[in-house]
């Protein structure tokens, strides 16, 4: 059943409140340094002082002047960031704090609010197995929000399986231009798009960012238990009191996310981790750090 919108906004308040209280200077100065914007360009001359780079003189001002001046230049710093965040039936999933598409929501708007301190613009692109929305990059505040709410309004309305493939083949033909993406999704059946992905990657700085709740991967010793598959509806009937099967159960799942990882390290594509029983901001302050030690 659909969030009614006084539940809607209501959520959308605390992720406002939350947002903004883990938001600050150290933050917005880290993506700053580690996101940088397309190029370079002209800013102005000056003259020629002592220990200047001789490459950089301006010879036509030089030669007018008689004087040595050399140009300087800024770095083009606006940048377009687009959130392509997972509304499948998967991401309503989550017994702890938070569900995953909850979490989603909370990350998009954190990092949405920090870009948009920075002069950047914002855009989101919603998807399970079809386009769900497309928001073209913007400035504005009040956008940041707006996100936090289409994702939630989404997730919440959302059901069946999830077509990566198809919002990265989407994402491509919409956004021309390089822009910084962030993919929020679990990543179920990631191997189906490999292509799709490093594609996006060679043309966009795509950082892939994978929600998860811990008990996705474990077990409980409940009996006998029927579970459904949150995008295809398919039910199991699964006897959780049998230690093979809850191992089995949980050497599958660590299996697919260590395929995940050695994938992204393997095609050069950053990665963030985030649980939804867990706080994050030390994470993302972390993706940071590594991003501009690789530079």
């Amino acid at each position: 059943m659909a969030l009614d919108i006084k539940e809607l906004m209501a959520k959308v308040g605390k992720i406002r409140i939350l947002t903004n209280r883990l938001i600050d200077d150290r933050l917005s100065g880290d993506y700053h340094s580690t996101f940088k914007g397309q190029g370079v360009e002209f800013d102005e001359v000056r003259p020629y002082a002592a220990g200047d780079d001789v490459r950089a003189i301006d010879w036509n001002v030089t030669a007018r002047t008689g004087v040595p001046f050399i140009k300087r230049y800024a770095e083009e710093r606006e940048l377009t960031v687009l959130f392509m965040v997972d509304v499948s039936g998967s991401q309503n999933y989550g017994r702890g704090l938070r569900t995953k598409a909850e979490l989603a929501a909370e990350v998009t708007a954190l990092l949405a609010l920090t870009a948009l301190r920075n002069q950047d613009k914002v855009g989101l692109l919603l998807y399970s197995d079809r386009i769900v929305k497309y928001i073209p990059p913007r400035k504005g505040r009040n956008s940041v929000m707006r996100l936090a709410r289409e994702v939630l309004a989404a997730s919440d309305d959302a059901s069946g399986g999830t077509n990566l493939a198809l919002a990265l083949e989407y994402l491509n033909g919409v956004q021309k231009r390089q822009a910084v993406v962030f993919l929020v999704s679990d990543f179920f059946g990631f191997d189906d798009c490999e292509r799709q992905l490093r594609a996006t990657a060679h043309h966009h700085d795509l950082v892939c960012v994978r929600v998860y709740d811990p008990a996705e991967s474990q077990l409980p010793d409940a009996g006998l238990v029927e579970l459904e598959d949150p995008e295809t509806g398919e039910l199991v009937l699964v006897d959780t009191s049998s230690a093979s099967v809850r191992r089995q159960f949980a050497q599958t799942a660590q299996a697919e996310t260590e395929a995940f990882s050695r994938f992204l390290a393997k095609s050069g594509i950053d990665r963030l981790e985030l649980s939804t029983e867990s706080a994050y901001i030390d994470e993302i302050r972390a993706l940071f750090k590594r991003r501009a030690k690789k530079r």
